[in-house]
């Protein structure tokens, strides 16, 4: 199993159970765990078979130098959030608060230069009778039951886990060691025995260098896998194991977001929610969310349906922010944080085996997201807490976490509950934008308001079976002879294509003010920390170099979040800078080639790696 090189004598401890990965899903597994471990009278619920006469032992591994470094707002129903905290008080979760308000407005194009479908145009014109001029919106007159979040919150992502972590640790019960990336899980036959932590004082490339530690082996009875949708353990899982018949993983999106200060004088009130569609592309969605002392936190998606080959998020979410709509609120105002991540957005049509013999998932990595509500935050932390009951369950009866003992735990509970009611009602919800962006809304609706019943047709292509070549994309907008000068002028500096297109659709030059739209490095640099620990080897691999020679348009560069990826101009395989990576896994999802020995996954790979963006607040 090992990508590790080379194989050598490994340390090792046990433990009884080991998590990957601190995200919703684990926080509402710790949580659940830590609270039910011991007894009334102070005896552990069951000993601990690592350490006898002990409490059971609990760790948590997280590759992010922090435990709160996700990226994110987040606007929830909070369902079970709120029933594993049912006196919560948000005003004690910083950045945190009720919803309020919510609206969902359709963004008309400013410029002329974004590429619309026919229906896309129908529904322009439907919407005209709600047009406000000067903001060239249209608010909808009605929200879908489905898309409602009120009554629900507002959390950030980073400070949500920031407090949750504080939350667990305070019983004293459970460890969680963040900066500790996970290699790979220990496979014993079709046992999990426990995971292996990545090597250390190695270069790049893996080979050992000076100051080599081997990884240590981490058994345990347990190994619980939250490390979302492009962890590593979770997708060697995958890869050993293989998906349940019928079952793929073929729908994402990269989400690029950043937490602002509102200008003074704004008038969005705290718990506002806005959700947008239409521009800068019509498939591209974008939110801004409303904090306490006037923050606010917004972003765009930019989902797997958008075939451009040379899909910019940054740039895009720049554009967005400009829109008359969004710019009356937030000009004048200052980046704060910034950030990006990557969403499997398959659902329960991308769902994994859930458990094993010594192992379970939970989280996005289990198929939790919503993609009907855009919710995944509440879903995740209610698996995590589903598998915390079964688990307390099993210590308390004294059985072993087998695949049996937990799918009837664990998995029956998940099944019986509402994280799957509503997981089948979306399943093929998103079907019909496989074959356009009105098609898709229209199926969005349609399921949603019929509870699932009936639903718009689509197959949802493999990530290097949608991304069109520049001049499919570009036809009868942009020359080939054009594309190809564009190609000429910018490989041999290492650059992109993605600004040079743009400009050549009309799209206008951002004009930088050096506090809320800065360029995309200065976001980097300011945005954030990015951190990449010395000695561990590259995370971003590119799996088959042939593969990577008869690319025709490197679009793992063009979608990097952080510009880690660039065009090498003296060969075909792309030049990978960690010292930029954000972990967004944008890279993977967007490849137009397949790999060598899978055909549903990509030329990129994104194996174990060190640290990543890291913001409290984002």
């Amino acid at each position: 199993m090992s990508d590790q090189q080379p194989e050598v004598e490994r340390m090792s401890m046990e433990a009884d159970i080991v998590c990957v990965g601190y995200g919703p899903a684990t926080a509402g597994f710790l949580t659940t765990l830590g609270r039910a471990l011991m007894n009334e009278d102070g005896t552990p619920i069951a000993d601990s078979a690592s350490m006898p006469g002990m409490p059971p032992q609990v760790i948590c591994y997280e590759r992010a130098d922090d435990i709160g470094f996700g990226v994110s707002g987040i606007v929830t129903k909070g369902r079970g959030i709120r029933q594993s905290f049912p006196d919560l008080d948000l005003s004690q979760v910083p950045m945190a608060c009720e919803v309020t308000e919510e609206k969902i407005a359709y963004l008309y194009d400013p410029y002329g230069a974004s590429r619309k479908s026919m229906g896309m145009k129908l529904m322009e014109t439907a919407l005209l009778p709600f047009k406000k001029g000067e903001t060239l919106s249209a608010e909808l007159p009605y929200i879908p039951p489905f898309l409602k979040k009120h009554p629900g919150m507002l959390l950030s992502m980073g400070q949500f886990m920031q407090w949750t972590g504080a939350e667990v640790m305070s019983q004293g019960l459970i460890q969680i060691w963040p900066g500790t990336p996970v290699a790979e899980p220990l496979i014993e036959g079709t046992r999990v025995a426990g995971v292996r932590l990545a090597d250390q004082g190695v270069k790049k490339t893996g080979e050992p260098d000076t100051g080599f530690m081997p990884g240590m082996d981490m058994k345990a009875r347990l190994t619980v896998v939250g490390d979302g949708p492009v962890g590593p353990i979770g997708r060697k899982l995958d890869q050993e194991f293989g998906l349940p018949r019928g079952k793929h993983q073929r729908e994402w999106a990269v989400g690029m977001k950043m937490v602002v200060n509102l200008p003074e004088g704004c008038t969005l009130k705290p718990g506002t929610v806005l959700h947008t569609i239409g521009f800068p592309e019509p498939e591209i969605f974008g939110f801004l969310y409303v904090y306490p002392d006037n923050m606010a936190s917004l972003g765009i998606f930019v989902p797997s349906w958008f075939d451009c080959p040379v899909r910019t998020s940054y740039r895009y979410l720049q554009h967005w922010m400009q829109h008359p709509y969004i710019w009356q609120h937030v000009k004048g105002g200052t980046m704060r944080s910034w950030g990006a991540k990557s969403l499997q957005e398959s659902g329960r049509r991308g769902e994994p085996h859930l458990v094993g013999d010594g192992w379970a998932r939970i989280g996005e990595g289990s198929g939790t997201t919503n993609v009907l509500t855009g919710s995944g935050v509440d879903e995740a932390w209610t698996s995590g807490v589903q598998l915390g009951q079964a688990v307390i369950g099993l210590l308390r009866e004294g059985k072993n976490f087998t695949k049996d003992n937990l799918e009837a735990s664990y998995v029956t509970t998940r099944r019986a509950s509402w994280l799957e009611e509503e997981a089948r009602i979306a399943e093929k919800s998103r079907d019909g934008f496989t074959k356009g962006t009105f098609r898709g809304l229209i199926g969005m609706a349609l399921s949603g308001l019929t509870k699932g019943a009936l639903n718009l047709p689509g197959d949802p292509k493999r990530p290097h079976e949608r991304i069109l070549t520049l001049e499919e994309y570009y036809q009868g907008k942009i020359s080939g002879a054009r594309i190809a000068e564009i190609k000429k002028a910018t490989k041999p500096n290492g650059q992109t294509m993605h600004d040079a297109l743009m400009d050549e659709l009309g799209w206008p030059v951002i004009n930088y003010d050096g506090s809320l739209l800065v360029s995309h490095q200065d976001a980097l640099l300011l945005g954030g920390k990015v951190q990449a620990n010395h000695g561990y080897a590259d995370h971003v691999l590119f799996a088959d170099a042939k593969k990577c020679s008869v690319c025709h348009s490197p679009v793992c560069a063009e979608v990097c979040s952080g510009q880690a990826i660039t065009v090498n101009p003296d060969g075909p395989v792309p030049l990978f800078d960690r010292e930029k990576c954000v972990h967004c896994g944008a890279c993977m999802w967007n490849c137009t080639q397949a790999h060598p020995k899978d055909a549903e996954k990509t030329n990129v790979e994104f194996v174990a790696g060190s640290g990543g963006l890291h913001s409290a607040e984002n």
